[in-house]
C-alpha cells in the first residue's frame, strides 16, 4: 500500500511513517497545502492521510480540487475536530473516511483496510511467500488452492509477517500492532495467536519459527534458520 501523509506536525508524520513502513507499506509525507498539492499531481497513491490544518490553508482545498480534477484517490481526513457538522462537511465534498486525534494507529490502518475494501473490490489485493497467498479483503489464507478462513486478528498477524519475511518481530512488535493501547491483554496472548496461525499453515511450505529470547519470524520450511 502506497500511502501519502499530508501533516504538518513532524512528530506525528514521522510516526505515522515509521508505523506504516514497519509493516511493509510505502510512504511519503508532506507538511504543507502546495507541496501535497504538487506530490498529488505527478504521483500515484493507494490512500491519503489529510490534516486539515495546514500552515498555508486547508487540506479541504486538497480534497475539493481531487475530486474537481476526477482524482478518485481514497483520502482519510485526520483532526482534531470532532463536531457531527465537520464530519458531514467533509464526507460531503469527497472524503472516505473521518478520524478523529488523538486515534491509535492501529485503528488508522484498519479504517485505511476497510476503504481499500470498498474501492478495489474484495480479490484484488494478496500477498503471497512460499505456497501459500493471504487474501485481506475476504480475511482468507489459501494454500495449494485450500482456503481457510481468518479472524481479525489471526489476519492481522499475518499481515504483519508476510509484509515482513524472514524479518525478526519481536513480540513487543507484533503486540503493538494486533492491539489498541487501551486494551487489556495477559502476557501469552501473542503465543496464542502464533499457535493459531502455525496450525493454519500447517500444510504449507511456510512457517513461523521462534527465534529463542528474541522474537518470532516468517521462513520458508527448509530456511537454514531451522
Amino acid at each position: 500500500m502506497k500511502v501519502l501523509i499530508v501533516e504538518d506536525s513532524v512528530e506525528l508524520a514521522q510516526s505515522l511513517s515509521s508505523f506504516f513502513d514497519l509493516d511493509g507499506h510505502s510512504t511519503s509525507s508532506v507538511s504543507d497545502l502546495k507541496t501535497a498539492e504538487d506530490i498529488i499531481a505527478v504521483s500515484h497513491f493507494d490512500i491519503i492521510l489529510l490534516d486539515i490544518m495546514l500552515p498555508d490553508g486547508s487540506g479541504e482545498e486538497i480534497l475539493k480540487m481531487m475530486r474537481i480534477k476526477k482524482n478518485d484517490t481514497p483520502v482519510i481526513i485526520m483532526t482534531a475536530k470532532s463536531e457531527i457538522s465537520n464530519k458531514i462537511n467533509f464526507l460531503d465534498i469527497g472524503a472516505d473516511d473521518y478520524i478523529t486525534k488523538p486515534f491509535d494507529f492501529s485503528e488508522l490502518e484498519a479504517r485505511c483496510r476497510a476503504v481499500l475494501r470498498r474501492k478495489t473490490g474484495k480479490d484484488q489485493f494478496k500477498l503471497e511467500y512460499g505456497n501459500a497467498v493471504l487474501l485481506p479483503m475476504t480475511a482468507s489464507l489459501e494454500i495449494d488452492g485450500k482456503v481457510h478462513k481468518l479472524r481479525n486478528r489471526e489476519l492481522r498477524l499475518l499481515e504483519i509477517f508476510f509484509n515482513s519475511p524472514e524479518i525478526i518481530l519481536s513480540k513487543d512488535q507484533l503486540f503493538d500492532r494486533l492491539f489498541l493501547i487501551s486494551e487489556t491483554v495477559s502476557d501469552n496472548t501473542i503465543e496464542v495467536y502464533i499457535a493459531r496461525v502455525r496450525k493454519k499453515l500447517e500444510l504449507s511450505n511456510i512457517k513461523i519459527d521462534t527465534i529463542k529470547n528474541i522474537g518470532y519470524m516468517l521462513i520458508k520450511k527448509w530456511s537454514f534458520w531451522n
